[in-house]
This record gives structure tokens, sequence and C-alpha cells, in this order.
């Protein structure tokens, strides 16, 4: 039942599918529940500053272009121009895609479809496929997102740093759908009501890239398609710069982030690039913390991850020794030796000892004054599970405790607002309807009226008939 190629397929999912490796269970490290709450915050004003900023060089460089052109200043200003255009917007493109960086859903997703464009993503399908990376990291034929495969070709490698092939194959792509022909691939990661929303997203890229081309030919000058779908091209090679340190020469097909991705220690200037992306294990093992929290997160649970490489270029070192080798045995995997890890990461648990039934038959979990703004206690009862909180505007809530995308407990979430949030892959529910809100999630959760009497809350599980079961 062997995987034998990375193509995404139905066929290569339904192996992966049969051999456990499907919404597998992921080793996770253990962290203060307190302190992985206030990680998950999210700051409009931490993620305005330094999208301000990397938007503002982009359009002091852009005018630099135009200043220069086309003199020996030119190549710096476009260079730098191409690295924050067709580079540093990926590592936007993803915060944004998580929805963690700004608290702002609406800036989230706006700063998301710029990053799209410029990448040259439909964005629509990376969402699905980056939903899938995050599901089943480096599954083979079935993560969408491993982009260097084995057995390696360091000659390819290098060529992937031109980004000509992978630009070109995305453009292309853009061009197919909006066409209307979706390839196998979008088939196969993009549910079927969201396929009309792939091919006009398309056709509004191709719109746009379009539009700079006539300029080009009207203004008889390149400067329209070097600063708009040009620098695609241009500076694509910084993303396989930082891409590259993310998974490659690691494990296939484990459960455990610390065996497939790594962490890097990187300079000021890469992190600002990268969003701090470098923190790359934390990142997988927790999606739900923001960017500029990844620091303090791995300074939480590092001593259960594999040791932080200390720099790039060790990074790059540890990689092309193991493509060397997996050019001659592509079974070879870099050895790891991994610390233990302490225990659960679920942030507030509280098991069937710990709650108490009341004289109508609701279920006591504990006093009102216990339950701080945003928190959240999981609450097993027999065979069930469930979710209870307090919205950041004060209101407790009760919901079934899975989310429905997937089999991943809410209890280790983020209270967004009004919304819960899914720790794994970012979906988030309506806290007082139980309504799905945000993707990858379509069915809604089951809620569960609450109230409070001499100061205890109690939960009425309408519909689960012996919660001593």
């Amino acid at each position: 039942m062997a995987i034998s190629s990375y193509d995404i397929s139905s066929a290569n999912t339904e192996l992966a599918r049969r051999a456990g490796y499907v919404d597998a269970q992921w080793a996770l490290p253990a962290i203060n529940a307190v302190e992985l709450r206030r990680l998950q915050r999210r700051s409009n004003l931490h993620a305005t500053l330094s999208t301000s900023l990397w938007l503002g060089l982009t359009v002091i460089a852009g005018f630099a272009v135009v200043a220069t052109a086309w003199s020996w200043w030119s190549i710096p200003s476009v260079a730098v121009y191409a690295a924050l255009y067709g580079g540093a917007s990926d590592s936007r493109w993803h915060e944004m895609g998580h929805g963690t960086a700004f608290r702002s859903r609406r800036a989230n997703d706006v700063i998301y479809y710029l990053a799209c464009f410029m990448l040259l993503r439909g964005p629509t399908i990376w969402r699905w496929s980056h939903y899938r990376h995050h599901t089943d990291t480096i599954i083979k034929g079935h993560d969408a997102e491993i982009a260097f495969q084995r057995p390696p070709s360091i000659a390819r490698t290098l060529w992937r740093f031109t980004h000509l092939q992978g630009g070109s194959e995305l453009l292309l792509r853009l061009v197919r759908h909006a066409g209307g022909r979706l390839d196998d691939e979008a088939k196969e990661l993009v549910p079927t009501h969201e396929r009309r929303r792939v091919v006009l997203e398309s056709r509004i890229m191709i719109g746009v890239l379009l539009i700079a081309v006539i300029a080009t030919v009207v203004l008889r000058s390149a400067i329209p398609v070097v600063l708009i779908g040009g620098s695609t091209f241009l500076g694509g090679w910084l993303v396989v710069f930082f891409g590259i340190t993310q998974h490659a020469g690691l494990q296939e097909n484990v459960f455990d982030h610390r065996l497939n991705t790594r962490t890097v220690m990187m300079n000021p200037v890469f992190r600002f690039l990268y969003l701090n992306m470098n923190f790359h294990v934390e990142h997988h093992m927790f999606p739900s913390v923001p960017y500029y929290s990844l620091p303090s997160l791995h300074g939480e649970i590092s001593s259960q991850l594999a040791p932080a490489l200390p720099s790039t270029w060790a990074a790059y070192r540890q990689i092309i020794g193991a493509f060397r080798r997996q050019q001659v045995d592509p079974n070879y995997e870099i050895p790891l030796e991994l610390p233990k890890i302490e225990g659960d990461a679920r942030p507030v648990e509280i098991g069937a000892e710990s709650w108490m039934r009341g004289p109508s038959g609701e279920v006591i979990v504990g006093l009102e004054t216990s339950f701080g703004l945003g928190e959240l206690r999981k609450v097993d009862i027999g065979r069930h599970s469930v979710v209870v909180g307090r919205t950041e505007s004060g209101s407790l809530f009760a919901c079934e405790g899975w989310c429905t995308h997937a089999k991943v407990h809410l209890g280790e979430g983020a209270v967004i607002g009004e919304e819960i949030e899914c720790p794994k892959h970012n979906a988030r529910f309506d806290c007082r309807t139980g309504e799905a809100t945000r993707k990858p999630a379509k069915d809604g959760l089951t809620t569960y009226p609450v109230t409070v009497s001499k100061g205890r809350v109690s939960v009425h599980l309408v519909g689960i008939d012996s919660v001593g079961s």
C-alpha cells in the first residue's frame, strides 16, 4: 500500500487514508494553558506596523525603479523591489491565510488576496492546499506542498532559485483555471461548491496582468510589467531561499513535526522578510499562535524540541548533506535525537472527575469568577466532550468539543471576539449559534444553554441523556 508518487490525486489520497496517514493525531509538547492563551492573542497594531513597513518599503522601491530607469541604479532598485514584491509577500500570504496576523478578519483577507496576486497563486485553491499541508504535513502523495521531493537533484534545486519554471507553472495554471479547466490537483483539493470561485479569481488576476502588458505596449516601457507580475519571477528566489529550510531533507510520513520540520535561528532582517516563520516547528504545532509570538512560544517549548539550527548557513549545510545522501539512497533521512515530550498540550483540561451534576441534570463546570475572558475549558462527560468558555465580550458559552472539519478538540483553540477558532486549521465557529464562520469548516457545532446560579456555571446538555455514562 506504499505511495509511490508525490502526485496529488484521489487514488493517492485513498492510499494515504488506508495507511492511516490522513487526519492522524500528532505529538504535541506540554505548555502552560494560561501562557498559550496569551500567546494566541492577535494584535491589529503589531500586524499593522509590520505590514505597513513591508508595503511602504515596496512602494519606495517601486518609485526607485521608475526614477532610475534604465541606469545602473536600476539593478539594485529592481532587485530590492522584486525581493519585497515576489519574495517577502510569501510569508504575508502565509500568515494572512491562517488569519492570525491581524485581529481583524477583513484586514487579514485584504492582505492575503494582495499577496496571492503578487505570487500568482489562486487564493481559494491555495487556502485548501495549505489546510491539507497542516493536516497531513509531509505525507507523500497527500501533502501538495512537498516542494523538495526525493530523489533530489542539486541542479534542479539550483534551477528553482531562478523561479522561471515555478513562476511559469503558476501563470499557466491561472490561465487554465481562468478558462474553466481545473487541473486534477485543484479538483482533489477544492470542494465542488468553491470551484467556480477558483475560476473567477483566476480571471480577475489574469485581467490585471493583461492591463500591465497593455500599459507596457502603450507606454513602450517594460516598467509596468516589472512592477506588476514580472517581479514575481525576479523575486521568487527568496521564496525558495527561505522555503527550503522548512522541511527539506527531513522525514516523510511521520506524525511528529519535530521529525519533518526544522526551526532555524535567523538574523533580524531575515526574520522580518520571513515573518518569523524560521520558528517553523513551533508554527506547525500551534498554528493559532501569530507570527510575532512565535519567539516566545519557542522559549516555552524549546526544551521539548530538537535543538534549533544556529543559522541559515547551518540549515543549508544540513540540507545539502542530506540531498547528497538521498541522491544515492532516497530513503535516507536526517537522524534526530528528540527529547521526551513532557505531557499533553491541551490548553485547559477538565476530566470526568472535575465536573458535578446539578439537581436538574445540568452539569456544573465551575465558578463564574474562574472563567477569564477568552478562556476555554474541555469538559469530558462520559463518552461526550464539550468545550465551555467565555467570549471576549464576557458571554459564557458551551458547544460540542470536536471541530466538524477534523478530529481536533476546540478546547485547544482560541477565542477571537465572539468566535472560537480551531487550533489546527484556524476554522472558526460562532460561539452563540455554532455556525461555521471560517473555512475549512462547513458544518456548524451543536451549542448548549449555559446558566449561572449562586455563582456557579452550569451547562444544560440537550441531547446528551446520560451524562454519567
